[in-house]
């Protein structure tokens, strides 16, 4: 039978969001039922709030989470009720081409639940991310749960998007390595996570990059071994100063974690010759970039993007998991706060003014 719960979502496009009644339908087959212990307060919620990811509205925002399952559909195998679960936002289909060649972390092809979760009067809702989990319950894929050791909510669902873009973009897509040189420009939820995770990889030098003297700090407390403030620098400036960092060569490894195209230019001259880029930051869809060609050819190396930070979450979510129980990835660092489920609007805000790493919505 149908369940009514509390969610919150977005009706329209810059207005606040409302925690209001949503229904959660019975599973159909491949599909499962997550009783939500916590959820995230990402920049992608205030996109979809904003209108920049679609005007599909209204939207069930929420997607980084951790939960129990609690009801499961027909033919559902990899899960079972009972199971503690991080939710992530790319459930592999194991068919197309990228799986078949050995390479899931780029599935084209990847779902959610075909039902859609509605308001009390038949509305459909979007779920962002195909997750929707600023709720007490959501319907999701099977495929879209991953078991791991029973961990503190709070902490371990963060790996379900942006603390895993930033790690994956160091570890997965950038292939940092003991003793390598990483920058990251930007020292937000993301980029910190990229530090954190060329600390956890074996890096030596790690330099952050960012206008925000706070996010600087965090940036220290998580790994980064030199910080510099790039308000009212130059791009020339800013690549002089990772330089300056790095022995006058630029880092083996720049990644990106803004998405302007003079954050990915000063990540591009930044690093050392035959260097990678990686860009995790997601830019807008006006945005255009300009590099001479001949420089792109001579410098050689490689210009990378990272989706999701190329994770695999049933590898790489039960890895980090263990680790941060170990002791040796400090994944509870970046909860700033604790919140309930009507704070949401306000946990925006304080997003938006850079005083928070992660706001987390606890059930």
């Amino acid at each position: 039978m149908p369940q009514t719960v509390k969610g919150v979502i977005s009706r329209s496009k810059g207005a606040p969001v409302e925690l209001t009644d949503i229904v959660i339908p019975d599973p159909g087959p491949g599909e499962v039922i997550v009783d939500v212990k916590s959820c995230g307060v990402c920049h992608t919620d205030f996109h979809y709030r904003e209108g920049g990811i679609s005007d599909d509205y209204p939207f069930l925002l929420g997607h980084e989470s951790a939960g129990v399952v609690s009801e499961i559909g027909d033919g559902v195998t990899n899960v079972e009720v009972g199971d503690f679960v991080i939710l992530n936002w790319r459930a592999i289909c194991g068919e197309c081409r990228a799986c078949k060649r050995g390479e899931p972390w780029y599935c084209f092809a990847t779902h959610n639940a075909s039902q859609k979760m509605t308001l009390p009067d038949g509305t459909e809702l979007e779920a962002a991310l195909g997750i929707g989990s600023f709720a007490e319950k959501t319907l999701v894929a099977a495929g879209q749960c991953t078991k791991v050791p029973e961990s503190d909510p709070a902490v371990v669902g963060l790996l379900g998007c942006g603390m895993m873009a930033g790690i994956g973009a160091a570890i997965n897509t950038g292939e940092v390595t003991r003793g390598k040189t990483v920058a990251v420009i930007g020292a937000g939820g993301v980029g910190c996570a990229a530090i954190a995770g060329s600390a956890l990889a074996g890096a030596g030098t790690i330099i952050a990059l960012d206008i925000d003297e706070k996010k600087l700090d965090w940036a220290k407390d998580l790994g980064a071994t030199h910080t510099v403030s790039t308000k009212g620098m130059s791009e020339d400036e800013v690549v002089a100063a990772i330089q300056e960092r790095t022995g006058g060569f630029g880092a083996d490894v720049v990644i990106d974690a803004v998405g302007l195209p003079a954050t990915w230019r000063q990540a591009f001259y930044g690093r050392d010759l035959a260097g990678t880029v990686v860009l995790v930051g997601v830019p807008t869809p006006e945005m255009e970039l300009t590099v001479p060609l001949l420089d792109v050819f001579g410098r050689g190396g490689k210009l990378k993007s990272s989706w999701y930070g190329d994770c695999l979450p049933d590898r790489d979510f039960p890895m980090l998991v263990d680790l941060y129980q170990q002791g040796r990835f400090p994944l509870e660092k970046f909860v700033t706060e604790r919140i309930g489920l009507g704070d949401v609007e306000e946990a925006f805000e304080k997003m938006g003014q850079g005083k928070v790493l992660r706001s987390v919505v606890e059930f």
